[in-house]
């Protein structure tokens, strides 16, 4: 039963995060009666599903929310902010007595100090003196009646043939009004028929000489298709047939060919069908010469497949997602990585000793490298398991900006970018306080109040943008805001106070903004709850740092900032340049590696303590390896220049060799290695060595530091 209510906790947890999106949504879409009833659908959900594995005080509370929306449903009450307010502190308590082990009835008071809450509501509204909402026996008929509704809601495919009388236009009826009525009943093909239409000199303008075939597949049934037409039914030609149910489509897969199509129509006989499919023409082709059917016939008979396929392919499209989709404990995803990362390792082994074998007849090394292939796409396709929407993190702090504008008494909207963009699900989940932090920063301190946006000109309601995009093998994700900006002389002259910079150095924009991030770092004025201690910005840059990431500032007085966060997209297994110094090997994330080039030491320059060979007809500063981690290198003047390039600044490593491409399982190291400057980790070869992953942020820092 544990197991079973563990997974009740895992969908309820859904639910809440739907319904949270679906209540801020309907708080500017207040009308919006699709979003009324899914909340209203969660809701029932909830209580039934509570109730079911023994939290019996969720169920009550529960109840009372859900009579309350089925009032909102049925039109007697109007959706504001004071209801969205209400219905997002019952779906935090909601949330916390899940949380809670067994079914607490410590939270009694909460649940009815909510729940008064939506009777003052529905009192206001109704003027009613009744404290209950609803009684349990209307909210139930309530819902049978929408389960009921529901449960019969089957896809039909109806064939409509409406020939109205020549008349029609001087009754003053536009059949274009009726068509579009069908067309809102579900998905619909319109096919005009235009045979009966007249010569010129018969040709009268006020008459209809136009008739239609509709092929309509709606949830709706024959009777509401037939009301449509009910003040025209006595003086046209309606036929509604029925072409296929849902059921029928699941039985029969393929769509339904053009000679059925004709027979069902009763366009054609059976003879003249075999007769037709006899000759080596397309059917429709041989049907018009031999005047059996006219190509109108032939035209609407196949604009009624392609509604058929069109049809099937959507209906095809949702089954899969509903068929198709596994729930799978993320422990287990991380066991399976683990695997695979020990799997690529033998593999690396087995290469290893396929090239150093004596093999005369190749076979090894050609199992070596079918292996390698089937290693490599079993690597990709297990890594995309991990890989999740970054829009889960973007849709939650959507209450945050919501709740944190209305503290600040500020307007703010919050705009999202690329939320179908994957990452890797481990670093999603060290990604949300960092983006908290900066999200709160851009509200408290970027966006001005209403009255100081009016007054430059802007729009009272600022605006956060929230964007995320692929760059190669990292994601860059991006908080924006049109605020006004960070203050670059107030930044400075603080930092200059606590003695961070120099009063007469020559600093650019991104150098001082940078310094916003040290440890105890705040200009504010005066301290609130939201920020002003200096705690949360040095935070959010190590918590980014840690994830192999690093981050950029963009600025400018009165039109706002941009903080722009780059991190590789899995911290499992990446792709490595396998590099030499001496008898140790290092690997280099083949993601910032833009070339290798050959370094003669007697072109090389050095001033002062810079190093810089020229590539590309510019200088490049370069790092040497066996000199910053004291290693002895082998003792020729021909070496190799790794060139690399992250947040758009170059420098080259140094090294001995370039062995080559190598797939790097991550492994951590160990406490006494951890703050080793230059290293992020390390990884096991083939032949059971270890290789030092490099930290290719930290190495520019060196690189920076040696040349200023």
């Amino acid at each position: 039963m544990d197991n079973f209510k563990e997974t009740f906790r895992e969908e309820a947890f859904e639910l809440l995060a739907s319904l949270e999106s679906d209540l801020l949504e309907l708080e500017s879409s207040p009308d919006d009666k699709e979003l009324v009833s899914s909340v209203f659908r969660v809701m029932h959900t909830i209580k039934g599903s509570s109730a079911m594995f023994g939290f019996d005080a969720i169920s009550e509370f529960t109840h009372e929310v859900e009579s309350f929306f089925d009032k909102v449903r049925n039109g007697e009450l109007h959706i504001d902010r004071q209801i969205i307010d209400a219905t997002l502190s019952a779906r935090d308590l909601i949330r916390e007595m899940l949380e809670e082990e067994g079914d607490s009835n410590e939270r009694k008071e909460e649940c009815e100090a909510v729940l008064q809450t939506f009777r003052t509501l529905a009192q206001q509204a109704k003027g009613e003196e009744s404290s209950d909402v609803e009684t349990e026996g209307e909210a139930e008929e309530a819902v049978s009646e929408m389960e009921k509704e529901e449960s019969n809601q089957e896809e039909v495919t109806y064939r409509i043939r409406f020939v109205p009388p020549s008349y029609l236009f001087k009754s003053g009826t536009n059949p274009i009004l009726l068509l579009r009525e069908l067309r809102e009943l579900g998905d619909c093909t319109i096919i005009p028929r235009l045979d009966s239409i007249e010569g010129l000199k018969k040709f009268d303008p006020e008459s209809c000489f136009c008739s239609w075939e509709i092929i309509l597949t709606t949830k709706a049934d024959i009777n509401a298709i037939r009301d449509i037409f009910i003040f025209i039914e006595s003086d046209s030609t309606i036929q509604i047939d029925t072409i296929e149910s849902f059921s029928d489509m699941i039985e029969n897969s393929p769509s339904r060919r053009l000679g059925d199509i004709l027979l069902e129509r009763g366009v054609i006989s059976e003879e003249t069908l075999k007769e037709a499919l006899g000759k080596q023409k397309r059917l429709g082709e041989v049907l018009v010469e031999t005047k059996a059917v006219s190509r109108g016939d032939i035209s609407a008979a196949l604009q009624e497949q392609e509604h058929g396929k069109r049809v099937q392919e959507k209906r095809s499209a949702t089954l899969g997602k509903a068929g198709m989709s596994i729930r799978v404990a993320s422990d287990k995803l991380d066991s399976l990585v683990d695997l695979v990362g020990e799997l690529v390792t033998v593999q690396a082994r087995i290469s290893q000793l396929a090239a150093q074998e004596n093999d005369a007849s190749g076979h090894l090394r050609l199992v070596s490298e079918q292996l390698e292939r089937l290693v490599e796409e079993l690597r990709d396709n297990t890594m995309s398991l991990r890989m999740v929407p970054i829009g889960t993190t973007f849709s939650k702090f959507r209450r945050l900006v919501r709740d944190l504008s209305l503290e600040l008494g500020k307007k703010v909207e919050l705009q999202a970018e690329g939320a179908e963009t994957e990452l890797d699900k481990t670093v999603i989940e060290q990604l949300g306080d960092p983006l908290v932090h900066l999200i709160r920063n851009c509200i408290d301190h970027g966006i001005e109040m209403p009255e100081v946006r009016s007054s430059c000109g802007k729009p009272e309601v600022g605006k956060v943008l929230l964007s995320a995009r692929h760059v190669g093998a990292t994601v860059q994700i991006s908080i924006e805001d049109d605020g006004g900006g960070l203050d670059r002389a107030a930044i400075l002259a603080k930092g200059v106070e606590r003695g961070l910079l120099s009063p007469d150095g020559k600093l650019s924009d991104e150098d001082i903004f940078q310094t916003i991030f040290l440890p105890g770092f705040s200009t504010a004025k005066k301290i609130t709850a939201v920020s002003g201690r200096g705690v949360g910005m040095d935070v959010v840059k190590q918590q980014i740092e840690a994830l192999r990431g690093s981050v950029l500032i963009w600025s400018e007085a009165g039109k706002g900032t941009r903080i722009t966060i780059s991190l590789p997209l899995t911290l499992a297994i990446v792709d490595g340049l396998l590099v030499r110094v001496g008898e140790e090997f290092f690997v280099v994330p083949l993601s910032v590696v833009e070339a290798c080039v050959e370094l003669d030491e007697n072109a090389a320059e050095e001033r002062g303590r810079r190093r810089l060979l020229e590539f590309r007809e510019k200088l490049l500063p370069y790092v040497r390896l066996d000199d910053l981690f004291d290693l002895p290198s082998d003792d020729t003047p021909l070496r190799q220049v790794v060139v690399t390039e992250l947040d758009f600044t170059r420098f080259g490593i140094v090294v001995d060799e370039v062995i080559g491409d190598h797939q790097t399982v991550i492994k951590s190291l160990g406490p006494l290695y951890q703050r080793v400057e230059g290293v992020s980790g390390a990884t096991i070869l083939g032949d059971g060595r270890v290789a030092l992953i490099l930290d290719i942020l930290q190495l520019a820092k060196i690189s920076a530091a040696v040349a200023g």
